[in-house]
C-alpha cells in the first residue's frame, strides 16, 4: 500500500480546502468539487456535508478511485470508508480543531459522519 509523505500530509492538511474529483465507470475524472479535509496521524479524511446524496460522494461509490489537490499536492487516490467509531472519533476532533465555526456542527452529524472516506494514495 502506497502512503502519503510526510511533505504531502502536511501539506493537504495545512490547505483549506481541497479539490477532489472522483473517476466515473468511463475511466474519466468527473468535475472537481472544493470540499475541507482533515488530517489524523499519517491518514487524511473527507466527508460530504451533504450526506450520501451529495454527487460528488456517490461518485466515490463507482469505482472508489479518483484524484486530489490541495495544498500544492496532486495526486491520484482510492477512497476507502471509515466506519470505525473510535477513527470517527478522532476525525470529528479534527474538524472540530481545524474548521470551528457555524458550520463544522453540520460536519460531525451522524449522517455526515456516516459519509468518513480516507484518502489512500495511489
Amino acid at each position: 500500500m502506497t502512503t502519503w509523505t510526510p511533505d504531502e500530509l502536511t501539506a493537504i492538511a495545512d490547505a483549506d480546502e481541497l479539490q477532489i474529483a472522483p473517476r466515473r465507470d468511463d475511466g474519466q475524472l468527473s468535475k472537481p468539487v472544493t470540499i475541507w479535509v482533515v488530517r489524523d496521524g499519517d491518514d487524511l479524511y473527507v466527508r460530504s456535508y451533504r450526506g450520501a446524496g451529495a454527487a460528488w460522494f456517490r461518485g466515490t461509490q463507482v469505482r472508489h478511485e479518483g484524484h486530489v489537490q490541495a495544498g500544492g499536492v496532486d495526486k491520484d487516490v482510492s477512497f476507502a470508508a471509515e466506519t470505525d467509531p473510535a477513527v470517527n472519533d478522532q476525525v470529528d476532533a479534527a474538524y472540530r480543531a481545524k474548521y470551528g465555526g457555524p458550520y463544522v456542527d453540520a460536519m460531525v452529524a451522524a449522517g455526515v459522519r456516516a459519509t468518513t472516506l480516507k484518502l489512500v494514495p495511489r
